[in-house]
């Protein structure tokens, strides 16, 4: 029984630690006393130091909350993800998997001309030293990815099933994205509007973290997932509203490709993830089917007298 009960303490220390660093994240955005929102250039570069410095915080409490066995088995980096073997394929494959969701909104901007914009140099050159397209395109992905999969993931891993560790870190991605809440009353928007904007974002960067984690799971790269968040924020959520302007023929074969994204994405989303083409060998994977064991047959216990 005292058994049982050191992996029921683990599990709380493990989710415990996330939940921390999760506070510690958001916290460093608003240590700064800034009297702009968060488009302001002053805001962002304050923000970027805030999370920059985030990156060497991560690692180290997942340093101290990761059990030995780990460390002796694998280095750090290979913990986080951080690794070349596998790189190409941990960058195209991913982001090939997510354009395939992206069908719909892929073939709209086609139809609009907007895609021409991409062969531009002035496009890129402009970018590049904008601070809001760097906030939202590299920092914001590079930071979250390594704060909320890298180092959380393995945390959970170690005291929970890959099913709940991959439900478990979106979900505290999900309610960190509730800080824009504050931001949004702070600027005028009305309670009822804010509410309805923040359930809505919980909602989908929950889901898309579940899909980021499993990404990390299987490939076993940072890069990953990291390519795939970039994209999928200069994407945006698909506007479907936008779908219904146009006319028959074209509403019809945008919507037919929306479908056939999700299905050919839904198709192919274990094959294109298969561990074995990224080198992934899974570090976690004999501790944590300890570890479950020890919990389920706990939680039994509760239920079944023997």
């Amino acid at each position: 029984m005292e058994q049982h009960f050191n992996v029921i303490f683990n599990c709380f220390i493990s989710f415990g630690l996330c939940f921390f660093l999760s506070l510690l994240y958001i916290g460093s955005l608003y240590i700064w006393n800034s009297q702009y929102n968060r488009d302001h250039p002053v805001t962002i570069k304050k923000r970027f130091v805030s999370v920059f410095c985030m990156l060497f915080i991560s690692p180290c409490i997942l340093y101290i909350g990761l059990n030995k066995e780990y460390l002796n088995k694998y280095t750090l980096f290979e913990i986080l993800g951080l690794k070349t073997l596998g790189l190409c394929q941990a960058i195209i494959m991913p982001l090939f998997l997510t354009m395939i969701l992206f069908l719909g909104p892929i073939a709209m901007e086609l139809l609009s001309g907007l895609s021409k914009v991409y062969t531009e140099q002035n496009y890129w050159m402009s970018n590049l030293t904008n601070l809001i397209w760097l906030r939202n395109h590299v920092v914001a992905p590079l930071s979250e990815e390594f704060t909320y999969r890298s180092c959380m993931l393995p945390l959970l891993l170690q005291s929970f099933s890959s099913t709940a560790a991959v439900i478990l870190s979106p979900l505290l991605f999900g309610v960190a994205h509730f800080h824009h809440l504050q931001e949004r009353l702070k600027y005028g928007t009305d309670f009822k509007t804010a509410i309805q904007i923040s359930c809505f974002q919980f909602l989908y960067t929950t889901l898309f973290g579940i899909y980021s984690a499993y990404l990390l799971l299987r490939t076993g790269h940072f890069a990953s997932v990291f390519i795939v968040h970039a994209y999928c924020n200069h994407m945006g959520f698909p506007d479907i509203v936008e779908v219904t302007t146009y006319k028959r023929n074209k509403k019809i074969f945008i919507i037919l490709l929306y479908i056939l994204g999700l299905v050919l994405w839904s198709y192919l989303l274990k094959p294109l993830t298969e561990p074995k083409w990224y080198y992934n060998d899974k570090p976690w994977h004999d501790l944590e089917v300890g570890n479950n064991l020890l919990l389920f047959d706990f939680i039994k216990s509760l239920f079944y007298k023997s």
